[in-house]
């Protein structure tokens, strides 16, 4: 059979034989993350604006596999915890949020051959990954996520969706649609995560009031924003986010 695309609210499903993943059991929290990440379509943004999407890329789709497998190989609900949306040197290189390729290969235990060049927010999450036991006991109760799960860039730097009033109205229902579609894939609704105070926070607050996705989302400080304004106060930072996370149970 020829390779088929359904589209629901900008997010597609592909399937056929040209796309291994389809063969993963559909029942593990792992194998309906695979499907979403490999079968997002890139939303419109306004002209000038690039959307970075690494799930093209045959490589990325092997690490991604690797890692759902070996923690979330399960049918286990997990705490959404959403960041802004992917950058050029962690998930937007590895495909998996706020893991850079020197994360992924000495915490995650998944090598790899992209430079080992390290990203200032993968390198707090997971300095708080192993503070809270590593990442086998982090991702047996957590999902790291994106508000947007794909990033964008403009001549050459990244972008937030929210730095752009265009940019946020244009990807708003592809946000939307992607929060939705990370619920039914097994993310918790009692409680969410989001890290960004400020702009990130308060969008996710609009939005969850029209929707209702969650019944409390607890706000952090941005892991980017601490390792380059606040690294003095790293261990303060480390402790706020063990309390939040604990808080969730």
């Amino acid at each position: 059979l020829a390779s088929r695309r359904r589209k629901v609210s900008g997010i597609a499903i592909r399937s056929g034989p040209g796309h291994r993943w389809r063969r993963m059991s559909p029942s593990t929290f792992g194998s309906r993350a695979l499907r979403f990440y490999t079968g997002l379509v890139p939303p419109d943004a306004p002209a000038g604006i690039d959307v970075m999407n690494p799930y093209a890329d045959r490589r990325v789709r092997r690490h991604l596999r690797a890692f759902l497998d070996k923690y979330y190989g399960d049918d286990a609900e997990r705490v959404l915890v959403l960041g802004i949306n992917p950058g050029r040197f962690g998930a937007g290189l590895t495909g998996i949020t706020f893991t850079d390729p020197v994360a992924l290969a000495d915490h995650c235990g998944i090598e790899n051959d992209w430079p080992r060049r390290r990203e200032l927010s993968s390198n707090f999450i997971y300095r708080f990954v192993e503070r809270f036991g590593g990442a086998g006991a982090f991702y047996r109760r957590f999902f790291l996520t994106a508000v947007s799960p794909l990033g964008f860039v403009r001549d050459g730097k990244n972008l937030n969706y929210y730095d752009v009033p265009a940019l946020r109205a244009s990807v708003t229902p592809f946000i939307t649609a992607a929060i939705r579609r990370q619920i039914a894939i097994g993310g918790r609704r009692d409680h969410a995560i989001i890290l960004g105070m400020g702009a990130n926070l308060d969008f996710v607050k609009r939005l969850n009031d029209e929707h209702r996705f969650f019944e409390t989302i607890h706000g952090l400080e941005h892991p980017r924003f601490i390792m380059q304004y606040r690294r003095r106060r790293l261990d303060e930072y480390l402790e706020k986010y063990a309390a939040v996370f604990s808080s969730c149970g």
